[in-house]
């Protein structure tokens, strides 16, 4: 959000996101893991010994949250931004499903509790092959047939 000077950071996060989601980085930290364990008998197992590995590990994953967050924030928005659009150009959608993460968590509680009950009461229609709309929505199948009905009289 600070704009062109956050680009390097953004392009960091990406590549350190690439390149540690391979399995051949896995397999490097395993490899760099049973070393250092071998290596603990040529070091008497000293407590620098285990420092390295410890400060070591700790660094990477303090670094490693700060990148992994950044990542999941583009993700999430950009996952955001299509979900908006989907919900924009589909006409039965409620309009105001847009932009639900900037509400507050009691409202995101009732709008969820509304839709775990709406999934209740689908559940044995949709046993049955049938599907239902949204109150005040039109089913599906009405929405496909205005669609057809629509094409064929506009030719």
């Amino acid at each position: 959000m600070l704009g062109k000077d956050n680009n390097w950071f953004t392009s960091f996060a990406q590549g350190v996101a690439h390149v540690t989601g391979r399995p051949l980085t896995f397999l490097v930290a395993i490899f760099l893991i049973v070393g250092w364990a071998f290596s603990g008998p040529l070091f008497g197992f000293s407590d620098t010994w285990q420092l390295v590995i410890n400060t070591g590990t700790t660094i990477i994953t303090f670094l490693m949250v700060f990148v992994i967050q950044n990542t999941q924030n583009r993700d999430t928005a950009a996952l955001q931004i299509k979900l908006d659009e989907l919900i924009r150009v589909t006409r039965s959608a409620r309009n105001t499903l847009l932009n639900l993460e900037d509400l507050d968590e009691e409202t995101l509680e009732r709008l969820r509790k509304d839709y775990v009950r709406l999934a209740e009461q689908e559940r044995p229609v949709a046993e049955l092959g049938r599907t239902r709309a949204l109150p005040g929505k039109p089913a599906h199948r009405k929405k496909a047939k205005r669609r057809s009905s629509r094409k064929t009289s506009a030719k």
